[in-house]
């Protein structure tokens, strides 16, 4: 007899004995059989993104070790895979874990390509998949899987548009974008520049250079030749710290304002810097200095748990593990019915968590939540991390647009940003 029909014949017995409601059957039988749910979770544990990868998996286990691993009288498993930054490896993880771990769901990666590998396979097998940090935009946009979820995390383009936004607010009027030339710096760009140029700003160029660059001397050469009064910024991993690094060696620093992507000025890029660092301005859901009660508890038990302040990847991973928490609950751990469950996680609320007052999620699987731009300041202790200095609130992945209209615009890529070069 195999797990299924165990936990179908242990959930007729509990049915005939009782008045147990039919939502508790499968919690109940699992609880029975001592089965737990398990979470399939994969992070890069090698490769270039391997620190924030580490971070995902901290972040993630962080709530469940605080929460004694139990949901709803379950136990929960968590089965760590490394997918190596690399889709194939990622695809092949995918597959062990759910066809001969037996996974509930899936959890994780960090790499566009790595997220996107991932659910083309579940969508073929109807697994759920909840990605904290992959931010490819169109996974919850054209070509949305509906049992693809993006739980406590964001889509490429969402942020940057306040971001723009504040920028013109700012009076700058003329920028360069200089980003990593793939999916997620080409979608980023997208959402700032197309913001931008149609709010009054100019896009003088667009700079994309390819994955662990080593020398920016030629791209900061071209910035300083074309005079922008801003720069905006998209790297992921090491070549953050050399970009920014690179600004401030070349005199950039204190001469044009450096604006960048979340991940550029991220706890695990800026605890191993210096005053390079320092006044990044940045748009996310987050921000670690923030005042708020929640968030305060939040960074104090990662710190407390880990002896470094927390990142993106840890905060998305362990918001991401709150969030399907509270959806089992709702449920009583009825992860057997797919349907069932992944409806509880649309549903969801999280009210007065780390992730803000009030974070819900789109039709789309998108979440829609206020958006914090963020700046580099040294604290008293000599770290640097990241403060609000305002907010934009309940921020969608669609902002200011339509949904059906912009959708019926190219995705962003390095032929579409959204405007019309001059």
């Amino acid at each position: 007899m195999d797990r299924r029909d165990f936990l179908k014949g242990s959930a007729v017995a509990i049915l005939a004995s009782s008045l147990t409601p039919l939502s508790s059957l499968f919690s109940q039988a699992k609880a029975a059989a001592n089965e737990p749910i398990r979470i399939g979770l994969m992070a890069p544990m090698t490769g270039v993104v391997a620190s924030g990868g580490r971070e995902i998996v901290d972040g993630f286990k962080l709530w469940f070790t605080q929460n004694g691993y139990s949901v709803a009288g379950c136990k929960i498993e968590i089965l760590e895979e490394d997918d190596g930054s690399n889709p194939e490896i990622a695809l092949q993880k995918a597959r062990r874990l759910v066809q001969q771990y037996k996974v509930d769901m899936l959890v994780g990666n960090l790499l566009a390509n790595t997220g996107l590998a991932v659910a083309e396979f579940v969508k073929e097998t109807g697994t759920p998949y909840f990605i904290p940090v992959i931010a490819a935009d169109n996974l919850t946009q054209r070509n949305r899987i509906k049992n693809v979820i993006r739980v406590a995390g964001y889509s490429a383009s969402q942020m940057p548009r306040p971001l723009a936004d504040y920028a013109l607010k700012q009076g700058y009027k003329r920028v360069v974008t200089i980003a990593q030339d793939y999916t997620f710096g080409h979608e980023q760009c997208g959402g700032f520049a197309q913001y931008f140029t149609e709010n009054g700003g100019m896009v003088l160029d667009q700079l994309w250079h390819p994955l662990n660059n080593a020398d920016y001397g030629p791209y900061l050469s071209r910035i300083m030749g074309l005079k922008p009064d801003l720069v905006f910024s998209v790297q992921t991993g090491a070549d953050s710290t050399r970009v920014v690094q690179q600004y401030a060696s070349f005199g950039l620093k204190g001469r044009i304002p450096l604006y960048v992507a979340m991940n550029v000025s991220d706890q695990s890029v800026i605890r191993t810097m210096g005053d390079e660092c320092e006044g990044l301005i940045s748009a996310a859901q987050f921000a670690e200095g923030s005042p708020d009660k929640a968030n305060v508890a939040f960074v104090n038990s990662y710190n407390d748990a880990y002896k470094k302040l927390p990142s993106l990847y840890a905060f998305t991973h362990y918001t991401g593990a709150m969030w399907i928490t509270q959806a089992l609950e709702k449920i009583n751990a009825d992860v057997e019915n797919v349907d069932k469950f992944l409806n509880a996680v649309r549903t969801t609320e999280l009210i007065n968590t780390p992730l803000g007052p009030k974070v819900t999620l789109d039709a789309y699987g998108n979440p829609i939540y206020d958006v914090y731009i963020r700046k580099v300041v040294k604290r008293d202790d000599g770290k640097y991390w990241n403060v609000p200095i305002t907010t934009y609130p309940r921020v969608s992945q669609f902002w200011k647009y339509d949904p059906e209209t912009y959708m019926r615009q190219p995705s962003y890529s390095r032929s579409f940003q959204g405007y019309t070069k001059s």
